[in-house]
């Protein structure tokens, strides 16, 4: 039987969650920017159910024969439950979805070497929630009694916090990181050079480019987490510790979403960083927002995305809502669209995924050709960048963010994408020098 109960305190979030953070499968969607679409934060402990999709399919260690998507449509379905609060989750699902999942979805065979071996996506429905409300400053602590009694593992959480939350951070032993790319300068130049010959040639109608970065640091991958949390604020960022590897995430960007049936897309194509002065900020914002490429491409992806919220909404149902905003964050400004829709009866929050994994904004359009294109040009996998972090309610709703701003530590290493969208008229420096700038906020961080 679930629990739910208001904490009567209003420590941070995230000073609670480093109570727990050592917990194998421990996650924490964090909206450490505080705003309407960052008004929520949840973490989540102790998994009663487990979702390992690699090359085979597992549930709980045990391997499933059934195929993954199809196992998790109908738990969804035959565990369907209201939420009566306003909070986005008290039942559910925490995990991710690669790039390679989608891939490997689409039926895209990979020419390529992975950098990295984690699974190709992991969904953990979890027994315990802590909810934080930043606008309300509310904290809620949710048992649902999957694995002990609701009341006594309350009882036990509630203690464990007031005698922990005041623990220090650990002693930081950062010597700098050291780096290598994928990708030389020259090289991925002449790869931007290659992608624009695509275009220009009708192939597809834009892409994107990426490259992948390993680091060595001896920065643990918590105080990563602190930094970025810190020094770029976000409303889709997250730490997940999955035991033999940690997700740290500050992403800007939602994929997908769902709340009450009504289906949210919100697109990023287009980038400035943030000015040194109020004057240069003004500026750099109405470049990004008159920039005609930019908004040329985010168009293109906007109707992609509206394709595929038509596969599985009510028809005539989806719209843009909002078509060139410039949103602006702790280091760039972004170019935004946002799609809405309503979710046909009978669908879930997975059937939603599989319309519109991976997005369109990070593959290009049409976006099979594209992700063929990506695979020969680029030098090794994607691994998780650009795919998903977020979760999935037992009531249909669900939030996803785009995996950018994000590093992978496994084996004392962090591995972390980055890449530029590219169009016709693309200048290869210019591509190369903005996915730099993009990796920058984590390499920040690393070196703080």
């Amino acid at each position: 039987m679930r629990v739910m109960e208001e904490f009567k305190y209003y420590p941070p979030i995230h000073k609670i969650f480093e109570v727990f953070r050592e917990e194998r499968d421990a996650v924490f969607l964090e909206s450490s920017m505080h705003s309407e679409q960052g008004r929520f934060s949840v973490i989540g402990l102790y998994p009663y159910l487990k979702l390992v999709k690699k090359e085979q399919f597992t549930v709980n260690g045990e391997i499933c024969e059934r195929p993954f998507e199809e196992y998790v449509k109908e738990y969804l379905k035959e565990n369907q439950e209201d939420n009566p609060t306003n909070l986005p989750l008290i039942a559910g699902a925490v995990g991710y979805f690669s790039y390679d999942y989608g891939q490997k979805r689409m039926g895209l065979a990979s020419r390529k070497k992975s950098r990295i071996e984690i699974p190709d996506s992991i969904l953990c429905f979890y027994d315990v929630f802590i909810v934080e409300d930043s606008l309300e400053k509310k904290l809620y602590f949710i048992a649902n009694g999957k694995l002990i009694d609701g009341k006594v593992r309350l009882e036990q959480l509630k203690k464990q916090i007031e005698s922990e939350s005041g623990i220090c951070d650990p002693v930081e032993d950062n010597s700098g990181a050291w780096f290598e790319a994928d990708f030389q300068k020259e090289e991925y130049m002449e790869a931007v050079s290659e992608m624009s010959r695509y275009i220009a040639e009708g192939d597809i109608y834009m892409g994107s480019l990426a490259q992948q970065i390993r680091l060595k640091s001896t920065k643990e991958p918590y105080l990563l987490f602190q930094s970025l949390r810190r020094i770029n604020p976000s409303p889709f960022g997250g730490y997940f510790n999955y035991g033999d590897f940690q997700i740290i995430s500050s992403s800007p960007e939602r994929f997908v979403g769902i709340r009450d049936g009504r289906v949210v897309a919100s697109p990023v194509k287009g980038t400035r960083k943030r000015g040194k002065t109020l004057e240069e900020d003004m500026a750099l914002r109405n470049e990004l927002r008159s920039s005609e490429k930019e908004k040329s491409e985010l168009l293109m992806i906007a109707k992609l995305v509206c394709d595929e919220l038509n596969q599985v909404c009510i028809p005539g149902s989806v719209e843009i809502t909002e078509l060139f905003e410039v949103e602006e964050y702790a280091a760039v400004f972004h170019l935004v669209s946002q799609i809405t829709g309503l979710l046909r009866e009978n669908l879930t929050a997975m059937d939603l995924l599989e319309a519109a994994f991976p997005g369109g904004a990070v593959t290009g359009a049409p976006k099979q050709r594209a992700m063929e294109i990506i695979d020969k040009l680029e030098h090794s996998k994607r691994n998780l960048y650009t795919g998903s972090l977020g979760y999935l309610s037992l009531n249909g709703d669900c939030d996803f963010n785009i995996v950018i701003q994000t590093a992978v530590f496994k084996d004392q290493t962090y591995y972390l994408g980055t890449g530029a969208g590219v169009a016709e008229e693309s200048e290869p420096e210019f591509e190369y020098e903005e996915a730099f700038r993009k990796a920058g906020v984590v390499m920040e961080a690393l070196n703080e």
